[in-house]
């Protein structure tokens, strides 16, 4: 009866605090991940030499540095050079730019499996580059990258845990401290992982209606 009073008073509201910056961390972090990954995705196949060259090194550097280092670095590292960010900004900051680099990868590879033929075709009616990325290129690309793209999205829920690290107390802070004074770490952390569990089976669902949405009648397997 104590054990569930405790919950009830005490674990309860401090992990729906918690629960609360978590899902204001991802959202965002998501949101502007994506939309950053989709320009860089399309830089690293259809811009400049140079633009393409700063896109795959933003990929390579992103991609290869921990993101707790990349973390650290934003929140700890930069007041050295005298730009201060919050926990939060920090936070959403490292999110963004770490799943970004993700989500190029994907829409590069989405933008390489439209055949050549239909850019050559929509130029041929007399369609401008950037008109014929916009209309017909990204449309058909951002299709075949939403199931890798909603993998990266499920990805970051999961690794939003990361930012009680740099003192922004979400979901998995607030369990720590909690754990931390009742020692009950076994109970918390299994409530704990199933809220989580829930946040990425919402997660699915919803991407996956998105998928469904968007599918061409016709085109349900991707055809080219």
């Amino acid at each position: 009866m104590n054990e569930w009073i405790y919950i009830q008073n005490a674990v309860v509201p401090a992990l729906w605090k918690g629960l609360v910056v978590s899902i204001e961390l991802i959202v965002p972090s998501a949101i502007m991940g994506l939309l950053l990954g989709i320009v860089v995705g399309t830089l690293r196949v259809y811009g400049s030499v140079f633009l393409r060259l700063l896109s795959d090194g933003y990929v390579v550097l992103f991609r290869g540095v921990p993101l707790l280092v990349q973390l650290f670095t934003w929140y700890f590292g930069l007041p050295h050079i005298g730009i201060f960010l919050s926990p939060f900004s920090a936070s959403v900051l490292g999110f963004t730019l770490c799943s970004a680099a993700y989500h190029s990868e994907y829409v590069r590879g989405a933008l390489l499996s439209i055949k050549r033929g239909q850019i050559m075709a929509a130029q041929s009616l007399g369609f401008s580059t950037l008109d014929t990325l916009r209309y017909i290129v990204l449309p058909q690309a951002i299709r075949r990258a939403l199931p890798g793209c909603g993998n990266e999205i499920i990805y970051l829920i999961k690794y939003s845990s990361l930012a009680y690290m740099i003192t922004c107390i979400e979901l998995t802070g607030q369990a720590k401290a909690l754990a931390s004074q009742s020692f009950k770490y076994l109970e918390i952390f299994l409530i704990v992982g199933f809220i989580y569990l829930v946040l990425v089976s919402i997660a699915s669902w919803l991407l996956n209606k998105l998928e469904n949405a968007l599918v061409i009648p016709g085109f349900e397997l991707y055809k080219s």
